[in-house]
């Protein structure tokens, strides 16, 4: 008996030495890519007292830019940004839980929760900033992620006026309908209470950095990332742990809401643009683009043989003429 209390008191120690360990390194490497990442902008506060990160410029027709799945405003800001602020004015929002803005007020948070901000949640917090802003009749951009997203703020419109509703949107590789099957146990596990409280930690505190640089590979095969894309994406943002958790629980949850919103899809008549490669294995486009298409008569596919999940990046031409065809057909340009 006395062995036994002596080894559970030994085991209690060594977990509780690891987690220490592991708690630190977390904070130490949070530290860090804080400091080398800063807000590239500034900060709206909206209802509920959650902060959302925007980056804004040029002038003209307004144009939103929505980010993917474990990104943030960076990606556009890389090099699509600028370009598009040179005809437009341009809005990059971090989404709630992402880069630097806060996740939905409210929501069930720490280690052990499992909800993810829906596509309505996040649309709300985004339309409310934006409503700060002063935007009005915006052409809403989605990457991946960032796509459903753009399709539950073109829906939102349907119940209501209002300015900052959305006059065209575009989807980049964007998801759109339901997909078979289940994600798999990468965000099974790390959006569940036992990933948030034990596999994200561990994550968060020792990943290395060469597993960073072989998912933004995977990521845009089978292209090439851009030269310096990884040094600037701020990837070091998304592996602190509040972050890593909300979009592992975002993406885990994110199938039931899709199934309800593609049943209002026929209902859109606002002008969509999509760009989508053919050699997408992330979202691919035999299950969402060309699905769409089918049921939305406003929607307009341009596929991209040879492209994986990163069009914008890879054929920023097209990404800049699929959203002067969304502003044009909305008559804002």
């Amino acid at each position: 008996m006395q062995l036994a209390v002596k080894a559970l008191t030994w085991a209690a120690l060594a977990v509780g030495f690891g987690s220490i360990v592991t708690g630190c390194t977390s904070t130490m490497r949070t530290a860090a890519a804080e400091r080398d990442y800063p807000p590239l902008g500034e900060f709206v506060t909206v209802d509920g007292g959650a902060r959302v990160h925007y980056l804004q410029a040029g002038s003209g027709p307004d144009v939103v830019l929505i980010h993917g799945a474990g990104g943030n405003l960076r990606d556009f800001k890389f090099d699509l940004f600028d370009k598009l602020a040179q005809n437009y004015r341009v809005t990059a929002f971090d989404r709630p839980g992402l880069g630097y803005t806060d996740r939905f007020p409210g929501l069930p948070d720490g280690a052990l929760a499992s909800a993810g901000e829906s596509p309505l949640q996040q649309a709300m917090m985004l339309r409310q900033a934006a409503g700060q802003l002063g935007i009005n009749d915006p052409v809403v951009v989605g990457h991946s992620f960032g796509g459903i997203v753009a399709y539950q703020w073109s829906l939102m419109g349907l119940d209501g006026d209002d300015p900052v509703n959305a006059a065209a949107m575009v989807s980049f590789a964007g998801v759109t309908m339901p997909w078979p099957g289940d994600l798999g146990l990468y965000y099974t596990i790390n959006g569940s209470a036992f990933g948030g409280a034990v596999v994200v930690p561990l994550i968060s505190a020792f990943v290395p950095n060469g597993t960073v640089d072989d998912a933004i590979t995977a990521t845009f095969a089978p292209n090439p990332a851009p030269e310096g894309y990884g040094a600037f994406i701020g990837a070091p943002l998304t592996l602190r742990a509040e972050s890593f958790r909300a979009n592992a629980r975002q993406v885990n949850t994110l199938r039931p809401h899709v199934v309800e919103m593609a049943q209002r899809y026929p209902e859109l008549t606002l002008p969509i643009e999509i760009l989508h490669g053919l050699e997408d294995t992330t979202v691919p486009i035999d299950i969402h683009a060309e699905e769409v298409i089918k049921i939305v008569p406003s929607a307009n596919l341009t596929r991209l043989p040879g492209v994986g999940h990163m069009p914008h990046h890879v054929d920023p031409d097209a990404a800049i003429a699929a959203i002067n065809r969304a502003a044009s057909r909305a008559g804002l340009r």
